[in-house]
């Protein structure tokens, strides 16, 4: 039958409020005042969908990207610092950090990347985003910023779990920083359609290793993403590489190790046990790249 046609209001975000601060002040006096019923728009790439969903029904939206002192990135001896109103690809470009390069290859498509931002990953906390597995495996640490101070939470203690992390409700991930090391990495990830098209991963791996002069493995990291409730260490896997000269057989092994010690969940995509073989055969990949 003939009619126009309406766009259901299950597809509509809910009413909110809109502030766009121009200082860092303006917007954690905002957090503190709304608290959980404030939102942090930084892209939106996640945030935005989600509230046309209903999944997520915040009272007010504090857009960051006008706060010019979160847009930069600065390097220095020790550390890459990211700050939360810098956008994906930018940080791809310039932060000058590897393993963040190479995940970001991953992350959604190019206009997402140009739109999303790295810390806005971070306090998503997809346990299948690719950032959050890169800042597991390189130990980094998330800013936290609110009216009360500054603090510095370890990636292993921020993720909590699915979509939870420590952040309180009045706090800003205000920055990201990863440690500047001298070593190789990989990262690899299957997608439902074995794709690097825009998919959310099935399974994945983040690889970082320190050489000695001879060739042997001075220290390992391997995080894992898709196969547990946050980003996961694979910490006895690591183990067994350490002060180790690489080679195919040892990988293999190690690729069993992280496999065996994931109790991962099954989807529409994919079944535990399919998680466990992609995550071996990724783990081995991904160790065999990191020391060619």
């Amino acid at each position: 039958m003939g009619g126009a046609s309406s766009v259901s209001d299950d597809v509509k975000p809910p009413r909110f409020e809109y502030a766009a601060p121009t200082s860092l002040d303006e917007a954690l006096a905002g957090l503190a005042e709304y608290g959980d019923e404030a939102s942090v728009l930084a892209g939106g790439q996640s945030l935005l969908p989600m509230m046309s969903l209903r999944l997520a029904t915040p009272a007010r939206l504090i857009d960051i990207m006008r706060i010019a002192s979160l847009r930069d990135v600065s390097r220095g001896e020790e550390y890459v610092e990211i700050g939360a109103g810098v956008r994906q690809a930018e940080a791809g470009r310039g932060a000058g950090v590897r393993l963040l390069a190479q995940a970001l290859r991953h992350v959604g498509h190019v206009a997402t990347r140009n739109a999303g931002t790295v810390c806005g990953s971070i306090a998503h906390a997809d346990p299948s985003g690719e950032i959050p597995a890169v800042a597991l495996a390189l130990d980094a640490e998330i800013i936290l910023t609110s009216v009360r101070g500054t603090r510095e939470v370890r990636a292993g203690d921020f993720f909590i779990s699915p979509f939870a992390t420590a952040r309180a409700p009045d706090e800003l991930v205000s920055a990201l920083r990863l440690p500047v090391r001298n070593s190789t990495t990989a990262f690899l990830e299957a997608t439902p359609r074995l794709t690097n098209k825009g998919e959310f991963a099935t399974a994945g791996v983040a690889v970082s290793l320190e050489r000695q002069d001879d060739g042997r493995i001075e220290g390992a990291a391997i995080a894992l993403l898709g196969v547990g409730q946050t980003p996961i260490r694979a910490h006895e896997a690591e183990m067994l590489l350490a002060a180790a000269t690489p080679t195919k057989k040892l990988f293999a092994e190690v690729a069993d190790h992280a496999a065996a010690n994931i109790d991962p969940e099954g989807d529409i995509h994919s079944g535990p046990e399919h998680r466990r073989r992609l995550i071996r055969a990724l783990t081995r990949r991904a160790l065999e790249e990191a020391t060619q």
